[in-house]
């Protein structure tokens, strides 16, 4: 656990990517094999499920540093972390440990199967020998809440460096559902065969957004255009007879999307395809709004009503891997000519379609194809260079997205809510409303968008201005006019104003506009009208 500490240490406390890379490629020279295997692990979200509810660690955290409970619950909401709350609170650590990180999870894992005595005895000791970050660390794993802002990028660079093997092979090689239970060190990353899992993707090749005028690109010839869609980003993956479905986030979504299976009849073994997932009626034009996709995505089996009401069909725009070859290094146009080749081989009503190619000759051409993507159920354009490969990760100068100007909204600010980590001392969460008649009606929260400066602005009018609290959350006098930005609108019942907003986010504080200024339950009506 030392060495974890003084790794999570240097990655935490410094901003230069040399030297997190440098102190990640040390590690991964000189840790026990099991405790790299767990890193790695941790460090891509495969943390180990909560083991002791956070009441019962709340409890014996104030119990431990003789404090009363009221005291450590007071405490809590200003440091912003539990974790960091109880480390902060307990007495020195009297000895210390030399367990390793890998004992440590499995030991945390097992508090599942003792009981509640057993539990709190065995924390209590940890709590006695593990000091400083030890411990910090330590009572992430045991909250379930364990995150480090490490990239996949920065791990397999440092991953190459201490392996001298390549980037890419290495991040390919991390995609998948391997855990450290059913997998080695040496078998994740030394094996000969990194195919072996038929099941695993291929990382997603990310773009930039386009920064003004697309003229700055170059000659039109040298690119090629395709819509923006707005649903899930997933790889479909056919190999052994078998079917994968994989999202950006590199979760298997497999039993989520049934009718994908269909795929197996038409397509070769060992295709994968980079596409879309929408859902999209029978005979429409357009996909449905993302309203629509959302009802799948939180169901592990979709009954077969579901099925019917919200069919999923895959946009397909490339092609990985082609009758077991991988062809990201071929050219964007070459693996679009086989992409169409694949896709002519499915009858009309396959749940893969090829994503329609954008034709221009001009960029003012490729401007009125953007201007048309709402009405495409789009969020924009893709832009992408003919002759690029298929790389790893956000690469900047090959692929562009080119979205809409969002839709915005001024609204008022009714409700407060303070941030948390480094943000636990100011409000940064808000829920805000439109008029309707004399009446403002809640309709939104959003959290991002302002700068550091506005949100110790807010928060110290926040502190001046509390009408009411509920818990965590305070009514605040209605005065404040903000512009929320949003990329789509739809119906929802669950909501007193009617309506719910796909990412809205603070675009401005508008200080220059008066309270009944704001917008009214009908102009977001009308917007329901035009874009929902």
């Amino acid at each position: 656990m030392k060495d974890f500490a003084a790794l999570f240490n240097a990655i935490d406390q410094n901003t230069k990517t040399t030297v997190k890379t440098n102190a990640l490629t040390a590690y991964f020279q000189t840790a026990p094999k099991r405790d790299r295997l767990w890193t790695i692990a941790l460090f891509s979200g495969r943390r180990p499920k909560r083991a002791v509810t956070t009441t019962r660690l709340r409890e014996w955290a104030a119990e431990m540093a003789d404090i009363p409970l009221w005291l450590f619950e007071e405490s809590y909401p200003i440091v912003g972390d539990l974790a960091e709350t109880i480390a902060l609170v307990l007495p020195e650590a009297q000895t210390t440990s030399d367990i390793e990180l890998t004992q440590w999870i499995n030991d945390l894992r097992g508090l599942a199967q003792v009981e509640e005595p057993a539990r709190k005895a065995f924390v209590r000791n940890a709590w006695q020998v593990l000091g400083g970050t030890e411990r910090f660390v330590f009572n992430k794993l045991i909250t379930g809440g364990f995150r480090m802002g490490v990239s996949q990028k920065l791990m397999t660079r440092a991953l190459a460096k201490a392996t001298d093997k390549p980037e890419a092979e290495l991040a390919h090689r991390l995609m998948g559902n391997w855990h450290p239970d059913q997998t080695s060190w040496d078998a994740l990353i030394n094996a000969e065969d990194p195919m072996a899992d038929a099941s695993r993707p291929y990382p997603f090749y990310l773009c930039h957004s386009l920064e003004g005028e697309p003229a700055r690109l170059g000659a039109t010839p040298e690119w090629a255009a395709e819509w923006k869609w707005d649903g899930i980003r997933g790889q479909l993956i056919l190999r052994d007879g078998q079917y994968f479905v994989w999202s950006r986030g590199e979760e298997l979504m497999t039993d989520r999307f049934p009718e994908l299976a269909r795929a197996v009849d038409f397509l070769p073994p060992g295709t994968v395809l980079d596409g879309e997932l929408l859902v999209w009626q029978a005979g429409a034009e357009t996909p449905s709004s993302f309203n629509a996709l959302q009802k799948r995505i939180g169901r592990k089996t979709v009954p077969k009503k579901l099925l019917a009401e919200a069919p999923v069909v895959l946009q397909a725009y490339d092609l990985l891997e082609w009758e077991g070859q991988d062809i990201r290094t071929h050219p964007f146009a070459a693996r679009r000519t086989l992409l169409e080749q694949a896709c002519g081989l499915l009858p009309d009503d396959a749940p893969v379609k090829l994503a329609p190619a954008l034709p221009f000759d001009t960029w003012d051409a490729l401007a009125a194809h953007r201007s048309a993507a709402r009405a495409a159920q789009a969020e924009g354009v893709m832009v992408k260079r003919t002759d690029s490969p298929y790389l790893v990760g956000r690469k900047k100068g090959d692929w562009w997205k080119w979205k809409l100007d969002p839709l915005t909204i001024d609204a008022v600010m009714i409700y407060a809510q303070a941030g948390h980590g480094r943000r636990a001392n100011l409000f940064t969460d808000f829920t805000f409303a439109v008029w309707n008649g004399n009446d403002l009606v809640p309709f939104t929260k959003a959290y991002s968008g302002l700068t550091d400066a506005e949100f110790r602005e807010i928060t110290a009018w926040v502190r001046k201005n509390t009408l009411q609290r509920f818990g965590p959350v305070r009514q605040v006098t209605p005065h404040h006019v903000f512009e929320i930005a949003f990329e789509g609108i739809q119906a929802s019942p669950r909501h007193k104003s009617g309506v719910a907003l796909r990412f809205p986010r603070m675009s401005r504080w508008r200080q220059d506009k008066p309270l009944q200024e704001a917008n009214t339950l009908d102009d977001l009506n009308e917007m329901l009208r035009i874009y929902g």
